[in-house]
């Protein structure tokens, strides 16, 4: 199956929101109880880095990706939380996988240096996922959330980039200062 990453657009809101919704009915994928509408999805979310995971011939929507902002002072401007869901005929293909990859590489178009995820402690699979992609463990928030009458823990993960924001002005700092050394 040949899979295609696309900007996710508002014609799209009815298999993204299905494919929401199978997370919601996992128990394990989130706190929020039921779908938003669109409008409310779509403005509590930055316009870019939004993108679908379709089949290329037939468009059929597997599995969403989607950053918010982390805070909306302006100090915090670079760091986004995502959102990222697969269709449950799709869990295993590597969708999330792909979706989370192609998110990092795209959100640093935009200076964005950390993406953060607050992930159910028992999304194992999440978990699984962001460790591949290079995602490290920043905090444990235990008994945050109830969720159907059940204390639900939280793990912070988060990816910062190399190229954007303060680890990559270190780098750079570090090679400038190796090239002065070399002059002198």
């Amino acid at each position: 199956m040949e899979i295609i990453i696309r900007p996710l657009i508002a014609s799209d809101w009815q298999s993204v929101s299905d494919i929401y919704q199978q997370g919601i009915d996992t128990g394990y994928a989130t706190f929020q109880p039921q779908i938003p509408t669109w409008e409310e999805w779509d403005t509590s979310r930055y316009q870019h880095c939004r993108f679908v995971a379709a089949t290329a011939h037939s468009d059929i929507v597997l599995g969403w990706i989607a950053i918010a902002p982390f805070s909306p002072r302006k100090v915090y401007e670079g760091v986004a939380i995502h959102s990222v869901y697969v269709s449950n005929e799709a869990r295993g293909l590597g969708i999330g996988k792909i979706l989370l990859k192609h998110l990092i590489i795209e959100s640093e178009k935009y200076n964005i240096w950390t993406l953060q995820a607050d992930i159910l402690g028992d999304n194992v699979s999440s978990i699984k996922l962001h460790e591949k992609c290079g995602f490290r463990l920043a905090g444990f928030r235990e008994k945050l959330g109830n969720l159907n009458g059940k204390w639900t823990d939280i793990r912070l993960y988060e990816w910062r980039s190399k190229a954007v924001g303060i680890i990559a002005n270190e780098e750079s700092n570090r090679m400038n200062a190796d090239y002065f050394q070399l002059l002198v």
